[in-house]
């Protein structure tokens, strides 16, 4: 039976931190432990402004979880200075929200809502409610307290702007922007959930397309563009999709979108 997965309040470690991932994609070498490469971090002077205790944190509860746990990190290291950044970002955002679900619902449920509904922006209370809808759903493990379900609501919203999904000006309210998965980001989901043993069907209607706005018919059109370069193989009848998957590894997609 698989286990309930709760909201935690891990995003407070850290939101979206692009700069420091980059930094510690530079650092890590494979095999190591978030231990070793904290102090790698720490001796390197690339952190002058980061406390010793932040920089704990940052490598032990954001960069770990996020990119270590879930096999990424050599992926995005293959990535980085090939990548155009728009990818990267988008990559980012996906391991961020595939580590702390509260995000990757707010995403889902509340930005994307807005964003079909035609809104401008996303306020400070709007997460607050959703935070607490959620308090009230039992999606925590415990109730949250008033400065927590606060703290928490702030922290979605900046984790937003991090990634390019809300403007970065720190208002009460913040302008929705517009957001185009990336060619590069499609494949790379693509495969990787091909690899994790998802039929094709599965993996048009995987929940992960939701973060990117997309739904099943959105994401077999996607398929279909990455099928012009050849990268896929795409036949489609009524609600069935068979998919042919040319590239045996993630590590010859990522080559492929370094080439890009």
């Amino acid at each position: 039976m698989k286990a309930v997965a709760f909201y935690t309040t891990q995003l407070q470690a850290g939101l979206g931190l692009i700069e420091e991932t980059k930094l510690l994609l530079s650092l890590y070498e494979p095999g190591q432990s978030s231990a070793a490469l904290y102090d790698k971090a720490l001796s390197s002077g690339m952190f002058p402004t980061v406390s010793a205790r932040r920089l704990r944190n940052i490598v032990q509860e954001c960069f770990s979880p996020r990119y270590i746990k879930t096999g990424a990190v050599a992926h995005l290291q293959a990535l980085q200075g090939h990548a155009s950044s728009s990818v990267m970002h988008q990559l980012f955002l996906y391991y961020t929200a595939q580590a702390n679900l509260i995000l990757s619902d707010f995403i889902c449920e509340e930005f994307w809502a807005r964003y079909a509904g035609g809104a401008q922006s996303i306020s400070l209370e709007d997460s607050r409610r959703f935070v607490e809808q959620a308090v009230r759903d039992g999606k925590t493990q415990k109730p949250w307290s008033e400065t927590t379900i606060k703290r928490i609501s702030s922290y979605l919203i900046g984790c937003c702007a991090d990634y390019g999904l809300l403007s970065s000006r720190r208002t009460a309210e913040r302008t929705i922007q517009p957001v185009r998965l990336e060619q590069a980001t499609a494949l790379y989901l693509a495969y990787k959930l091909h690899f994790d043993g998802l039929g094709d069907n599965a993996v048009i209607s995987h929940s992960t397309w939701a973060l990117f706005g997309l739904e099943p018919m959105d994401v077999r059109n996607e398929l279909k563009r990455l099928a012009r370069n050849n990268w896929l193989i795409v036949q489609a009848a009524g609600d069935v999709t068979r998919i042919s998957w040319p590239f045996k590894s993630m590590e010859e997609i990522v080559d492929v979108i370094a080439e890009c």
